[in-house]
């Protein structure tokens, strides 16, 4: 393919040190942010990619501007405290139900599973509700590895409800081959097939042991 040009090497280095400093920015106390708008201010200095380019990414604007608005909104809803009342809520309902732990706990991981409709992170979902979702699943008889491991399986896979649930689904979503409605139906539908797997079939699999 012959040498790189002057183009190629500055986008390489400049490649390499936007993910060295996403990798290790927590250690140099640089955020990701501030990585990535290094890296582009980078490009655009050198010519390397133009303003002009920039501003035809049309479907990248877009995921940019909507994705943030969600993102805010998720965040806004633990701030003030829906996201601890809703926990606080389901906790208390469930464990005043008196059902035996293999229906409460059912219902503990359906609410936990669909409630990240709420959300547009799976790690402010995890960080606001696994451990008082598995709290009160141990307080019912859960056995505490089992319920442990369910709600880390379903933490896993629930990203795929949204276009937004996870911080990769707004790319795949932004490329334009999937319409919102099917998104949407078909991410419940492969939750549904989800929990049959992991909580049907896998609970029957895993009460062996």
């Amino acid at each position: 393919m012959g040498p790189m040009t002057k183009n190629e090497v500055i986008m390489s280095v400049t490649l390499l040190v936007t993910v060295g400093l996403w990798i290790f920015g927590s250690t140099i106390k640089v955020d990701a942010i501030t990585a990535a708008i290094l890296g582009l201010s980078v490009l655009l200095i050198s010519g390397v990619v133009t303003w002009n380019e920039c501003l035809s990414e049309s479907v990248a604007w877009d995921t940019l501007t909507w994705f943030a608005a969600l993102i805010a909104m998720a965040g806004y809803l633990n701030k003030y405290g829906l996201i601890a009342w809703f926990s606080q809520t389901v906790v208390k309902v469930v464990g005043g139900l008196g059902l035996a732990w293999q229906p409460a706990f059912a219902i503990l991981v359906l609410l936990y599973f669909y409630s990240h409709y709420l959300f547009a992170s799976g790690a402010a979902h995890i960080g606001a509700m696994f451990t008082a979702f598995l709290s009160v699943a141990t307080a019912l008889s859960t056995p505490p590895l089992f319920g442990a491991l369910v709600l880390s399986f379903l933490s896993n896979i629930m990203g795929g409800l949204t276009h937004y649930g996870i911080g990769s689904a707004p790319v795949f979503y932004g490329a334009g081959y999937v319409p919102l409605s099917k998104w949407w139906g078909y991410g419940f539908l492969c939750s549904v097939v989800n929990i049959v797997i992991w909580l049907g079939l896998g609970g029957v699999y895993g009460g062996r042991y």
